[in-house]
């Protein structure tokens, strides 16, 4: 297995679980936030998934690529939508990543760092926003969530 597939399938392992987080969370806890200068849920939701897309992207031009502004959304269900598309899109672009990506130096925030560094802090980012969402759910009441990651399949008898 590539070295891009073998990220792609850890990086799934989490992203649904977001996927499905944001299925449980109601309508009217979208503009939850738990101190005044924290992010939204909503925001929070889409930041997870832009910037994920954001970090691939610049690994795939070799240059910083912002992310696409996202702030058209209403319901929980515009924001899945989001989530759902930017999931696809990302998964996309990253299976178009070779190993030049992955070797090349590309400055972010002027730091310095190759392709794979960039994509393992995209994961390590995603993974630490993901647990701020769990936080919120759970603030709002929300009883039944998804496992923090993705299992492997259950042994059968």
């Amino acid at each position: 297995m590539s070295v891009v597939a073998q990220y792609l399938q850890e990086w799934l392992r989490h992203r649904l679980v977001l996927q499905e987080l944001v299925e449980v969370i109601p309508d009217e806890h979208i503009d939850f936030k738990p101190w005044d200068n924290a992010m939204p849920m909503g925001s929070l939701i889409v930041h997870i998934a832009s910037s994920m897309e954001m970090f691939v992207k610049t690994v795939k031009n070799g240059t910083f690529t912002p992310p696409a502004k996202i702030d058209q959304y209403h319901t929980i269900a515009d924001i899945r939508s989001i989530v759902d598309q930017l999931t696809e899109e990302t998964i996309r672009e990253l299976k178009e990543l070779n190993a030049q990506h992955l070797e090349k130096e590309i400055e972010f925030k002027n730091f310095l760092g190759t392709g794979s560094f960039w994509l393992s802090t995209a994961k390590d980012h995603e993974i630490h926003h993901k647990g701020q969402l769990f936080t919120y759910v759970r603030m709002v009441g929300v009883q039944n969530i998804p496992f923090m990651i993705m299992q492997p399949p259950q042994k059968t008898n």
